[in-house]
C-alpha cells in the first residue's frame, strides 16, 4: 500500500467519522451517499458556512455553473433533511446547538437580562 493511498484511506475514514457524528446528532441513521459525506466533512472545518462554489473549489472539482448548481441542489437536500441550515440565501452551515435557556427567559422572552 503506497503512502498516498494510505493517506487517502485515512481521509475517507475521517470523513466517514464526521458524517456519522453529524448523522447521529441529527437523529439520522441512514447512511448518506459518498458525495454528500464529502460535502458534509467540509462543514466541520468552518464556522462561517460555505457557498456552493466554495464547496466545489474545496473538493477540487469543476466550478462551471452546471457543477455549482448540482452542488447547490445537494446542499438544499441536506437543508431539507435538517442536516444543514441556510441562514441566508446561498450560505450553508451546520446547525448550531441551541444555548440553554433559563426559566426566566422562557417566562418573559422579551426581557433582557440585567
Amino acid at each position: 500500500m503506497t503512502t498516498e493511498f494510505a493517506t487517502h484511506a485515512a481521509d475517507i475514514e475521517a470523513i466517514e467519522q464526521v458524517v456519522a457524528t453529524v448523522e447521529h446528532s441529527q437523529g439520522t441513521d441512514e447512511l448518506l451517499p459518498s458525495a454528500y459525506r464529502h460535502i458534509l466533512a467540509l462543514f466541520e472545518g468552518t464556522e462561517d458556512g460555505l457557498r456552493a462554489r466554495e464547496v466545489r473549489q474545496a473538493l477540487g472539482t469543476g466550478t462551471e455553473n452546471r457543477h455549482v448548481e448540482n452542488t447547490r441542489a445537494k446542499l438544499k437536500r441536506l437543508v431539507s433533511r435538517g442536516i444543514l441550515t441556510e441562514p441566508e440565501p446561498g450560505l450553508f452551515t451546520l446547525p448550531r446547538p441551541m444555548p440553554p435557556t433559563s426559566k426566566q427567559n422562557l417566562a418573559n422572552p422579551h426581557r433582557t437580562p440585567t
